[in-house]
């Protein structure tokens, strides 16, 4: 995940914020910098790969100065290199910004600012809102860099964290939260603070410490700071202690591993696009695939073996690979695949999917294809796994560490290199029209926002776990690309909360679940404004008619839904593709409130092991 590091204070900036990037490395990167107020100017340094190597720049040419940020970078936006890593300045040097996200609107606020007259030195997104801050402050001499900031991210769309300094005010930094694009943390020291993405990069130097919420805006210098609302309204944040501890401190504000990693997942999501799109010439690009034109052509059809949530997230990918490679996909359970004779040839592809790479099931699931000549691809998170060493070809999740047994930012990266798999074979196969790349592309670079406003129903979702945290069964129904979720759902809820929960596809309901449908029972039923729409309303109908209790996940703004079920969880209305990995977000959050309003072990729930290495 990116990295952010900011500070502000009496002693050497180039250090500190060197040591607290070092701390973040375990997030994934391509490329660092850094930026250090110097004798009224700005001075930066940046490279390509490891934080090593900017190291070894600024061992052999020094920075000195005490204000200063510094950032790790996963390119979204323009290939990693120099020009394009950050920090980034603006065109007169006034001003120099590090960020995460990605700016949904970039090309349009970019188009604008260059018919302005603004010159841009990277490829990036992020140049865009330095451009603009430093727009703002020309337009008006009086304002400073707080409004200024203010001002120009209001333009942008997406989820954000920002930080922002000015070579006029040597003293201050700006930190910006939108969304949840990822953690914006400020620690309080003594003449001195900081701002970073993640405690963990701080902690050392101190324990207190303010978590800016979205949409607000902290000013900072070192004996001061100020939080704000984007809409300039004053807050009066709480501090927090963070005691010093291994386990606390990568927890950070979170009571769970589990909900930190959930909260997560926009950045994770991000990074799993990193590198992986060129949001102007829309093509996607998997080199680590290493898969050629002519090798694709050539496939017949692909089964994807995986086990538990991975299982889930195949029957998602399915619907994607079908639709734009048009190559038939067979989703398999690697516990079961090499018990039979499995059909498969040099023109059959296998993917497995293992978020630990080491699953034995699923590896031996692989050997099986392998001693069959079929291509062997696998999506893996765990760097260097066995999963990933024995095949021909692999994508990365890119989701970081995920210590919570129960899965969850590695099923939606998971399915998001499924999509992005799906397009690169239509690429490559002729089977994806521009206009559907396009779209596409086009709807993946809201996603990270889309996740960030489906967290913001967590409040109403733990009022709706009170309801429901004493029920002994839940039904889970969805109909179409949204029955996996139903799936996963379910699976989710019995693993932390011990709770027996089906899954099942909703038009099968009256094959047999019906007859367990009584007032006793909660139904959820994944209900977005799709082309399946109607046929859920029907479902929901047959099941309150027998006194279920219907809890329905339904797109933002519907109010017909509201009249047939007796509980609504919002989500924000999505591309229909996107539709799985929005609304599961609320499915994540439903089971960790009521595991915890059970009193279960949330991290670790019983009889579960994060990687099954035995049969």
């Amino acid at each position: 995940m990116c990295g952010i590091v900011g500070y502000v204070g009496a002693l050497n900036a180039t250090q500190r914020i060197l040591s607290g990037l070092q701390r973040l490395e375990y997030r994934g990167y391509d490329s660092a910098g850094i930026a250090i107020h110097n004798n009224d100017c700005i001075q930066i340094c940046r490279d390509v790969g490891k934080l090593s190597n900017l190291k070894s720049r600024i061992r052999d040419y020094p920075i000195y100065g005490n204000l200063g940020i510094g950032h790790t970078r996963w390119a979204t936006h323009g290939e990693p290199s120099e020009h394009n890593a950050h920090p980034h300045v603006s065109m007169h040097g006034d001003f120099v910004v590090v960020h995460n996200g990605i700016v949904e609107n970039y090309l349009d606020l970019r188009n604008q600012l260059q018919t302005d007259g603004v010159i841009f030195q990277s490829e990036t997104d992020t140049e865009v809102i330095v451009q603009l801050i430093e727009k703002f402050a020309q337009e008006d001499t009086k304002r400073d860099i707080t409004e200024s900031t203010r001002l120009a991210v209001q333009k942008i769309k997406g989820a954000h964290a920002i930080v922002v300094m000015s070579r006029h005010q040597p003293d201050t930094l700006i930190a910006v939260r939108i969304g949840n694009a990822g953690g914006v943390t400020i620690g309080l020291g003594e003449n001195e603070n900081y701002i970073a993405s993640d405690i963990s990069a701080i902690v050392e130097h101190t324990r207190n410490m303010i978590f800016l919420q979205s949409h607000q805006i902290a000013t900072i210098t070192a004996t001061h700071y100020t939080v704000q609302t984007i809409d300039a309204k004053p807050v009066t944040p709480e501090i927090r202690h963070i005691d010093w501890n291994p386990v606390s401190v990568a927890k950070g504000e979170y009571r769970h591993f589990m909900l930190k990693e959930i909260y997560e997942q926009p950045q994770s999501i991000t990074n799993s696009i990193s590198g992986r799109i060129d949001f102007e010439t829309q093509q996607v690009n998997l080199p680590d695939l290493n898969l050629t034109a002519s090798d694709a052509k050539q496939l017949e059809r692909m089964i994807t073996v995986a086990c538990g949530t991975s299982y889930y997230s195949g029957l998602v990918g399915k619907f994607y690979i079908e639709k734009f490679a048009r190559l038939n996909v067979e989703v398999d359970y690697g516990s079961e695949y090499r018990y039979r004779d499995p059909i498969l040839n040099n023109k059959s592809a296998v993917l497995a999917i293992t978020q630990s790479g080491e699953t034995v099931d699923t590896l031996s699931a692989m050997e099986e294809a392998r001693d069959k000549g079929a291509t062997l691809w696998s999506i893996v998170n765990n760097i260097g796994s066995q999963a990933m060493h024995i095949s021909d070809g692999h994508i990365t999740m890119n989701a970081g560490p995920e210590i919570g047994v129960a899965s969850t930012k590695a099923f939606t990266t998971s399915l998001v290199d499924q999509l992005l798999l799906s397009l690169y074979l239509g690429q490559l196969r002729g089977t994806l029209s521009t206009k559907q790349r396009t779209q596409a592309i086009h709807d993946i670079a809201k996603l990270p926002d889309l996740i960030g406003k489906a967290l913001d129903q967590n409040d109403a979702i733990l009022e709706l776990a009170h309801e429901l945290y004493h029920a002994k069964n839940f039904l889970y129904i969805g109909r179409g690309i949204n029955y996996p979720i139903a799936l996963e759902g379910a699976l989710k809820l019995k693993e932390i909360s011990y709770i027996h929960a089906e899954g099942y596809p909703a038009g099968e309901m009256k094959h047999g679940p019906i007859a367990l449908i009584d007032e006793q029972l909660p139904v959820l039923a994944i209900a977005p404004k799709d082309s399946l729409y109607e046929k859920m309303i029907s479902q929901i109908e047959q099941a309150k008619a027998r006194g279920g209790i219907v809890i329905a996940v339904a797109t933002e703004g519907d109010q017909i839904i509201e009249e047939k079920a007796d509980y609504v969880i919002y989500v924000p209305k999505s591309p229909a593709l996107l539709n799985p990995i929005v609304n599961v977000i609320s499915l994540q959050l439903l089971a960790y409130h009521i595991a915890v309003l059970r009193g279960a072990d949330v991290d670790q729930p019983r009889n579960l092991a994060k990687s099954v290495t035995v049969e």
